[in-house]
Protein backbone atom coordinates (compact mmCIF):
# COMPACT_ATOMS: atom_id res chain seq x y z
CA UNK A 1 0.00 0.00 0.00
CA UNK A 2 1.44 3.37 -1.06
CA UNK A 3 1.55 6.43 1.17
CA UNK A 4 -0.83 8.23 -1.16
CA UNK A 5 -3.45 5.48 -0.81
CA UNK A 6 -2.96 5.44 2.95
CA UNK A 7 -3.35 9.21 3.18
CA UNK A 8 -6.44 9.08 0.97
CA UNK A 9 -8.02 6.44 3.19
CA UNK A 10 -7.27 8.52 6.27
CA UNK A 11 -8.67 11.66 4.63
CA UNK A 12 -11.89 9.90 3.57
CA UNK A 13 -12.37 8.46 7.05
CA UNK A 14 -11.80 11.76 8.85
CA UNK A 15 -14.05 13.67 6.43
CA UNK A 16 -16.91 11.18 6.75
CA UNK A 17 -16.62 11.17 10.54
CA UNK A 18 -16.56 14.96 10.70
CA UNK A 19 -19.66 15.27 8.49
CA UNK A 20 -21.49 12.64 10.56
CA UNK A 21 -20.72 14.54 13.78
CA UNK A 22 -21.96 17.78 12.19
CA UNK A 23 -25.20 16.04 11.21
CA UNK A 24 -25.71 15.03 14.84
CA UNK A 25 -24.89 18.52 16.14
CA UNK A 26 -27.33 20.24 13.77
CA UNK A 27 -30.21 17.77 13.28
CA UNK A 28 -32.86 20.44 12.73
CA UNK A 29 -30.91 22.26 10.02
CA UNK A 30 -29.94 18.97 8.38
CA UNK A 31 -33.58 17.85 8.31
CA UNK A 32 -34.78 21.13 6.79
CA UNK A 33 -32.06 21.05 4.13
CA UNK A 34 -32.79 17.41 3.27
CA UNK A 35 -36.49 18.27 2.96
CA UNK A 36 -35.71 21.03 0.46
CA UNK A 37 -33.54 18.73 -1.61
CA UNK A 38 -36.13 15.96 -1.42
CA UNK A 39 -38.93 18.29 -2.52
CA UNK A 40 -37.11 19.37 -5.68
CA UNK A 41 -36.31 15.76 -6.59
CA UNK A 42 -39.78 14.47 -5.68
CA UNK A 43 -41.79 17.15 -7.46
CA UNK A 44 -39.69 18.00 -10.51
CA UNK A 45 -36.60 15.86 -11.17
CA UNK A 46 -38.13 12.38 -10.92
CA UNK A 47 -41.29 12.93 -13.02
CA UNK A 48 -39.46 14.98 -15.64
CA UNK A 49 -36.51 12.61 -16.14
CA UNK A 50 -38.20 9.20 -15.86
CA UNK A 51 -39.93 9.29 -19.28
CA UNK A 52 -36.69 10.38 -21.00
CA UNK A 53 -34.66 7.63 -19.34
CA UNK A 54 -37.14 4.90 -20.27
CA UNK A 55 -37.55 6.22 -23.83
CA UNK A 56 -33.81 6.43 -24.40
CA UNK A 57 -33.38 2.82 -23.27
CA UNK A 58 -35.94 1.68 -25.85
CA UNK A 59 -34.38 3.82 -28.59
CA UNK A 60 -31.00 2.21 -27.97
CA UNK A 61 -32.39 -1.34 -27.81
CA UNK A 62 -34.47 -0.91 -30.98
CA UNK A 63 -31.53 0.41 -32.98
CA UNK A 64 -32.89 3.93 -33.41
CA UNK A 65 -29.67 5.38 -31.99
CA UNK A 66 -27.66 3.53 -34.64
CA UNK A 67 -30.04 4.90 -37.27
CA UNK A 68 -29.55 8.46 -35.98
CA UNK A 69 -25.82 7.87 -35.64
CA UNK A 70 -25.42 6.87 -39.28
CA UNK A 71 -27.38 9.93 -40.45
CA UNK A 72 -25.57 12.39 -38.17
CA UNK A 73 -22.08 11.01 -38.74
CA UNK A 74 -21.20 13.63 -41.42
CA UNK A 75 -22.21 16.38 -38.97
CA UNK A 76 -21.00 15.20 -35.56
CA UNK A 77 -17.64 13.81 -36.71
CA UNK A 78 -16.25 17.02 -38.31
CA UNK A 79 -17.66 19.35 -35.63
CA UNK A 80 -17.10 17.48 -32.38
CA UNK A 81 -15.05 14.42 -33.42
CA UNK A 82 -17.60 12.02 -31.96
CA UNK A 83 -19.75 9.43 -33.78
CA UNK A 84 -23.11 10.41 -35.22
CA UNK A 85 -24.83 8.66 -32.28
CA UNK A 86 -23.49 11.52 -30.18
CA UNK A 87 -26.17 13.66 -31.79
CA UNK A 88 -28.80 11.55 -30.00
CA UNK A 89 -27.00 12.01 -26.67
CA UNK A 90 -26.63 15.74 -27.22
CA UNK A 91 -30.31 16.22 -28.11
CA UNK A 92 -31.62 14.07 -25.26
CA UNK A 93 -29.22 15.70 -22.81
CA UNK A 94 -30.43 19.19 -23.72
CA UNK A 95 -34.09 18.18 -23.60
CA UNK A 96 -34.07 16.23 -20.33
CA UNK A 97 -31.28 18.01 -18.42
CA UNK A 98 -28.35 16.81 -16.36
CA UNK A 99 -27.11 14.20 -15.67
CA UNK A 100 -28.86 12.59 -18.65
CA UNK A 101 -25.92 13.21 -20.99
CA UNK A 102 -23.64 11.14 -18.76
CA UNK A 103 -26.16 8.29 -18.57
CA UNK A 104 -26.64 8.16 -22.35
CA UNK A 105 -22.89 8.47 -22.98
CA UNK A 106 -22.26 5.56 -20.63
CA UNK A 107 -24.89 3.50 -22.40
CA UNK A 108 -23.31 4.16 -25.81
CA UNK A 109 -19.92 3.15 -24.38
CA UNK A 110 -21.40 -0.08 -23.04
CA UNK A 111 -22.96 -0.80 -26.44
CA UNK A 112 -19.61 -0.19 -28.17
CA UNK A 113 -20.75 2.87 -30.13
CA UNK A 114 -18.03 5.17 -28.75
CA UNK A 115 -14.46 4.90 -27.48
CA UNK A 116 -13.03 6.26 -24.25
CA UNK A 117 -11.77 9.51 -25.80
CA UNK A 118 -15.00 10.02 -27.72
CA UNK A 119 -16.94 9.46 -24.49
CA UNK A 120 -14.88 12.09 -22.69
CA UNK A 121 -15.55 14.56 -25.50
CA UNK A 122 -19.24 13.74 -25.68
CA UNK A 123 -20.01 13.89 -21.96
CA UNK A 124 -18.28 17.27 -21.72
CA UNK A 125 -20.96 19.07 -23.77
CA UNK A 126 -24.03 16.82 -23.57
CA UNK A 127 -24.91 17.66 -19.94
CA UNK A 128 -27.00 20.80 -19.69
CA UNK A 129 -29.95 22.24 -17.83
CA UNK A 130 -33.32 21.51 -19.43
CA UNK A 131 -35.50 24.39 -20.71
CA UNK A 132 -38.22 23.71 -18.12
CA UNK A 133 -35.80 24.43 -15.29
CA UNK A 134 -34.36 27.58 -16.88
CA UNK A 135 -37.68 29.15 -17.84
CA UNK A 136 -39.85 27.77 -15.03
CA UNK A 137 -37.70 27.55 -11.90
CA UNK A 138 -35.02 30.18 -12.56
CA UNK A 139 -36.68 32.91 -14.64
CA UNK A 140 -40.22 32.74 -13.28
CA UNK A 141 -39.84 30.97 -9.94
CA UNK A 142 -36.81 32.84 -8.56
CA UNK A 143 -36.57 36.09 -10.53
CA UNK A 144 -40.31 36.51 -11.30
CA UNK A 145 -39.12 37.62 -14.73
CA UNK A 146 -40.15 35.39 -17.63
CA UNK A 147 -38.27 37.53 -20.15
CA UNK A 148 -34.98 36.57 -18.50
CA UNK A 149 -35.44 32.94 -19.53
CA UNK A 150 -34.49 33.50 -23.16
CA UNK A 151 -31.24 35.23 -22.21
CA UNK A 152 -30.18 32.50 -19.76
CA UNK A 153 -31.17 29.68 -22.13
CA UNK A 154 -29.37 31.21 -25.12
CA UNK A 155 -26.15 31.80 -23.17
CA UNK A 156 -26.36 28.33 -21.62
CA UNK A 157 -26.87 26.35 -24.83
CA UNK A 158 -24.58 28.51 -26.96
CA UNK A 159 -21.87 28.08 -24.32
CA UNK A 160 -22.45 24.35 -24.41
CA UNK A 161 -21.95 24.33 -28.18
CA UNK A 162 -18.71 26.30 -27.87
CA UNK A 163 -17.43 23.88 -25.22
CA UNK A 164 -18.15 20.99 -27.59
CA UNK A 165 -16.12 22.68 -30.33
CA UNK A 166 -13.24 23.27 -27.91
CA UNK A 167 -13.29 19.74 -26.49
CA UNK A 168 -12.99 18.26 -29.99
CA UNK A 169 -9.26 18.81 -29.57
CA UNK A 170 -9.20 16.76 -26.37
CA UNK A 171 -7.20 13.55 -26.68
CA UNK A 172 -6.06 14.15 -30.25
CA UNK A 173 -2.87 12.12 -29.76
CA UNK A 174 -4.79 9.25 -28.16
CA UNK A 175 -7.69 9.17 -30.59
CA UNK A 176 -8.61 5.60 -31.47
CA UNK A 177 -10.97 6.38 -34.34
CA UNK A 178 -10.14 5.80 -37.94
CA UNK A 179 -9.81 8.62 -40.44
CA UNK A 180 -11.98 6.91 -43.03
CA UNK A 181 -15.43 8.09 -41.98
CA UNK A 182 -18.70 8.56 -43.79
CA UNK A 183 -18.89 11.91 -45.57
CA UNK A 184 -22.39 11.53 -47.01
CA UNK A 185 -25.82 10.71 -45.60
CA UNK A 186 -27.15 7.27 -46.54
CA UNK A 187 -30.72 6.47 -45.50
CA UNK A 188 -30.40 2.89 -46.75
CA UNK A 189 -27.28 2.27 -44.68
CA UNK A 190 -28.92 3.85 -41.62
CA UNK A 191 -31.95 1.55 -41.87
CA UNK A 192 -29.74 -1.52 -42.26
CA UNK A 193 -27.70 -0.53 -39.23
CA UNK A 194 -30.87 -0.03 -37.17
CA UNK A 195 -32.20 -3.45 -38.20
CA UNK A 196 -28.89 -5.13 -37.40
CA UNK A 197 -28.82 -3.66 -33.88
CA UNK A 198 -32.46 -4.53 -33.23
CA UNK A 199 -31.88 -8.16 -34.21
CA UNK A 200 -29.25 -8.41 -31.48
CA UNK A 201 -32.01 -8.06 -28.89
CA UNK A 202 -33.42 -11.51 -28.17
CA UNK A 203 -35.33 -10.63 -25.01
CA UNK A 204 -39.14 -10.34 -25.11
CA UNK A 205 -40.71 -6.88 -25.08
CA UNK A 206 -42.00 -7.25 -21.53
CA UNK A 207 -38.52 -8.07 -20.23
CA UNK A 208 -37.02 -5.07 -22.02
CA UNK A 209 -39.69 -2.78 -20.57
CA UNK A 210 -39.03 -4.06 -17.08
CA UNK A 211 -35.27 -3.64 -17.43
CA UNK A 212 -35.71 -0.10 -18.78
CA UNK A 213 -37.91 0.91 -15.84
CA UNK A 214 -35.61 -0.75 -13.28
CA UNK A 215 -32.49 0.92 -14.68
CA UNK A 216 -34.17 4.33 -14.91
CA UNK A 217 -35.52 4.28 -11.35
CA UNK A 218 -32.20 3.10 -9.93
CA UNK A 219 -30.47 6.04 -11.62
CA UNK A 220 -33.10 8.49 -10.37
CA UNK A 221 -32.79 7.18 -6.80
CA UNK A 222 -29.06 7.78 -7.03
CA UNK A 223 -29.67 11.32 -8.30
CA UNK A 224 -32.08 11.98 -5.44
CA UNK A 225 -29.56 10.77 -2.89
CA UNK A 226 -26.89 13.11 -4.21
CA UNK A 227 -29.29 16.07 -4.28
CA UNK A 228 -30.31 15.53 -0.67
CA UNK A 229 -26.76 14.93 0.55
CA UNK A 230 -25.31 18.05 -1.06
CA UNK A 231 -28.23 20.18 0.11
CA UNK A 232 -27.52 19.06 3.69
CA UNK A 233 -23.75 19.39 3.25
CA UNK A 234 -24.10 22.96 2.02
CA UNK A 235 -26.28 23.84 5.01
CA UNK A 236 -23.89 22.21 7.48
CA UNK A 237 -20.87 24.03 6.06
CA UNK A 238 -22.73 27.30 6.54
CA UNK A 239 -23.64 26.41 10.12
CA UNK A 240 -20.00 25.79 11.07
CA UNK A 241 -18.89 28.88 9.08
CA UNK A 242 -16.58 26.75 6.97
CA UNK A 243 -17.59 28.61 3.83
CA UNK A 244 -16.51 32.00 5.20
CA UNK A 245 -12.96 31.45 3.91
CA UNK A 246 -14.24 30.81 0.39
CA UNK A 247 -16.63 33.74 0.65
CA UNK A 248 -13.69 36.02 1.49
CA UNK A 249 -11.78 34.84 -1.58
CA UNK A 250 -14.81 35.18 -3.83
CA UNK A 251 -15.54 38.64 -2.40
CA UNK A 252 -12.08 39.77 -3.54
CA UNK A 253 -12.80 38.47 -7.05
CA UNK A 254 -16.22 40.15 -7.07
CA UNK A 255 -14.67 43.43 -5.94
CA UNK A 256 -12.20 43.20 -8.83
CA UNK A 257 -15.16 42.58 -11.19
CA UNK A 258 -17.03 45.55 -9.62
CA UNK A 259 -19.81 43.35 -8.27
CA UNK A 260 -21.31 43.49 -4.75
CA UNK A 261 -19.79 41.12 -2.21
CA UNK A 262 -23.30 40.10 -1.14
CA UNK A 263 -23.30 37.74 -4.13
CA UNK A 264 -20.58 35.55 -2.59
CA UNK A 265 -22.87 33.41 -0.32
CA UNK A 266 -25.08 32.60 -3.31
CA UNK A 267 -22.04 31.68 -5.41
CA UNK A 268 -20.76 29.34 -2.68
CA UNK A 269 -24.19 27.71 -2.43
CA UNK A 270 -24.39 27.46 -6.23
CA UNK A 271 -21.04 25.71 -6.44
CA UNK A 272 -22.62 22.92 -4.40
CA UNK A 273 -26.23 22.92 -5.63
CA UNK A 274 -27.69 24.87 -8.55
CA UNK A 275 -31.20 25.42 -7.22
CA UNK A 276 -30.19 26.84 -3.85
CA UNK A 277 -27.47 29.02 -5.36
CA UNK A 278 -29.72 30.48 -8.07
CA UNK A 279 -32.44 31.26 -5.54
CA UNK A 280 -30.01 33.10 -3.27
CA UNK A 281 -28.55 35.07 -6.16
CA UNK A 282 -32.06 36.23 -7.12
CA UNK A 283 -32.59 37.56 -3.56
CA UNK A 284 -29.51 39.84 -3.58
CA UNK A 285 -31.12 43.24 -4.00
CA UNK A 286 -27.74 45.03 -3.86
CA UNK A 287 -26.86 43.59 -7.30
CA UNK A 288 -28.27 44.68 -10.64
CA UNK A 289 -30.25 42.26 -12.78
CA UNK A 290 -27.32 42.03 -15.22
CA UNK A 291 -24.95 41.03 -12.41
CA UNK A 292 -27.45 38.48 -11.09
CA UNK A 293 -27.94 37.03 -14.58
CA UNK A 294 -24.18 36.70 -15.19
CA UNK A 295 -23.59 34.85 -11.90
CA UNK A 296 -26.67 32.65 -12.37
CA UNK A 297 -25.51 31.75 -15.87
CA UNK A 298 -22.15 30.68 -14.46
CA UNK A 299 -23.81 28.55 -11.77
CA UNK A 300 -26.08 26.85 -14.31
CA UNK A 301 -23.17 25.98 -16.58
CA UNK A 302 -20.84 24.85 -13.78
CA UNK A 303 -23.56 22.34 -12.75
CA UNK A 304 -22.59 22.36 -9.08
CA UNK A 305 -20.74 19.64 -7.18
CA UNK A 306 -24.03 17.80 -6.69
CA UNK A 307 -24.53 17.21 -10.43
CA UNK A 308 -20.82 16.62 -10.94
CA UNK A 309 -20.89 13.91 -8.27
CA UNK A 310 -23.84 12.31 -10.05
CA UNK A 311 -21.89 12.31 -13.32
CA UNK A 312 -18.81 10.88 -11.61
CA UNK A 313 -20.93 8.08 -10.14
CA UNK A 314 -22.44 7.25 -13.54
CA UNK A 315 -19.06 7.30 -15.30
CA UNK A 316 -17.41 5.17 -12.60
CA UNK A 317 -18.39 1.92 -14.29
CA UNK A 318 -16.64 2.94 -17.52
CA UNK A 319 -13.08 3.94 -18.42
CA UNK A 320 -14.28 7.48 -19.23
CA UNK A 321 -12.43 9.91 -16.98
CA UNK A 322 -14.18 12.58 -14.90
CA UNK A 323 -11.43 15.23 -15.12
CA UNK A 324 -12.19 16.33 -18.74
CA UNK A 325 -15.84 16.77 -17.72
CA UNK A 326 -14.83 18.99 -14.78
CA UNK A 327 -12.57 21.11 -16.99
CA UNK A 328 -15.42 21.46 -19.49
CA UNK A 329 -17.75 22.64 -16.72
CA UNK A 330 -15.32 25.37 -15.71
CA UNK A 331 -15.04 26.43 -19.37
CA UNK A 332 -18.81 26.34 -19.81
CA UNK A 333 -19.35 28.47 -16.72
CA UNK A 334 -16.96 31.20 -17.88
CA UNK A 335 -18.20 31.17 -21.48
CA UNK A 336 -21.88 31.32 -20.49
CA UNK A 337 -21.24 34.20 -18.08
CA UNK A 338 -19.44 36.16 -20.83
CA UNK A 339 -22.24 35.43 -23.33
CA UNK A 340 -24.83 36.63 -20.82
CA UNK A 341 -22.92 39.89 -20.45
CA UNK A 342 -22.72 40.34 -24.24
CA UNK A 343 -26.31 39.28 -25.02
CA UNK A 344 -28.05 41.14 -22.17
CA UNK A 345 -28.72 44.20 -24.32
CA UNK A 346 -30.17 42.49 -27.44
CA UNK A 347 -31.95 39.58 -25.77
CA UNK A 348 -33.32 41.28 -22.67
CA UNK A 349 -33.19 45.08 -22.63
CA UNK A 350 -34.26 45.52 -26.25
CA UNK A 351 -36.99 42.89 -25.86
CA UNK A 352 -38.38 44.69 -22.82
CA UNK A 353 -38.54 47.89 -24.85
CA UNK A 354 -40.17 46.01 -27.74
CA UNK A 355 -42.89 44.78 -25.36
CA UNK A 356 -44.46 48.24 -25.63
CA UNK A 357 -45.16 47.61 -29.33
CA UNK A 358 -48.69 46.79 -30.50
CA UNK A 359 -49.79 43.19 -29.96
CA UNK A 360 -49.78 42.54 -33.71
CA UNK A 361 -46.01 43.13 -33.79
CA UNK A 362 -45.12 40.85 -30.87
CA UNK A 363 -43.15 37.62 -31.60
CA UNK A 364 -46.00 35.16 -31.01
CA UNK A 365 -44.05 31.94 -31.57
CA UNK A 366 -41.38 32.89 -29.07
CA UNK A 367 -43.89 33.97 -26.43
CA UNK A 368 -45.99 30.83 -26.95
CA UNK A 369 -42.99 28.55 -26.46
CA UNK A 370 -41.92 30.42 -23.35
CA UNK A 371 -45.44 30.29 -21.91
CA UNK A 372 -45.64 26.55 -22.66
CA UNK A 373 -42.37 25.81 -20.82
CA UNK A 374 -43.46 27.86 -17.81
CA UNK A 375 -46.84 26.12 -17.77
CA UNK A 376 -45.18 22.71 -17.93
CA UNK A 377 -42.96 23.52 -14.97
CA UNK A 378 -45.91 24.77 -12.93
CA UNK A 379 -47.81 21.61 -13.85
CA UNK A 380 -44.89 19.48 -12.63
CA UNK A 381 -44.70 21.29 -9.30
CA UNK A 382 -48.45 20.67 -8.87
CA UNK A 383 -48.77 17.06 -9.98
CA UNK A 384 -45.15 15.85 -9.97
CA UNK A 385 -45.29 14.48 -6.43
CA UNK A 386 -48.33 12.38 -7.29
CA UNK A 387 -46.62 10.99 -10.40
CA UNK A 388 -43.51 10.13 -8.39
CA UNK A 389 -45.54 8.40 -5.69
CA UNK A 390 -47.48 6.31 -8.20
CA UNK A 391 -44.35 5.32 -10.16
CA UNK A 392 -42.36 4.36 -7.07
CA UNK A 393 -45.29 2.40 -5.63
CA UNK A 394 -45.72 0.49 -8.89
CA UNK A 395 -41.96 -0.16 -9.03
CA UNK A 396 -41.93 -1.55 -5.48
CA UNK A 397 -44.90 -3.82 -6.19
CA UNK A 398 -43.33 -5.12 -9.42
CA UNK A 399 -39.98 -5.70 -7.71
CA UNK A 400 -41.59 -7.65 -4.84
CA UNK A 401 -43.69 -9.69 -7.29
CA UNK A 402 -40.61 -10.53 -9.32
CA UNK A 403 -38.70 -11.70 -6.24
CA UNK A 404 -41.61 -13.80 -4.95
CA UNK A 405 -41.95 -15.51 -8.31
Amino acid sequence: MSRIDLFRTFLYGVSATFIAICFMLFPKEAYEASSRGMTVWWEVVFPSLLPFFILSDFLIRFGVVSFIGTLFEPLMRPLFRVPGSGGFVWAMGLASGFPSGAKYTTRLWEEGHITKIEGERLVSFSNASNPLFIFGAIAVGFFQNAALGLLLATAHYAGNLIVGLIMRFHGSKLDETTTNQNKSISMKKAIKKMHKDRMKQHEPLGKMMGDAVQSSIHTLLMIGGFMIFFAVLNQILEMIHFSLVFQFIISIILNWMEMPKELSPGIIAGLFEITIGSQRISDVYQASLLQQAVITSFILAFNGFSVQAQVASILAKTNIRFLPFFVARCLHGCISAILTLILFQPLYTDRILDSTLPASQQPRNEESLQAFLVHMYEWLTTYGSTITLVCLSAWIVLSLTKKLN
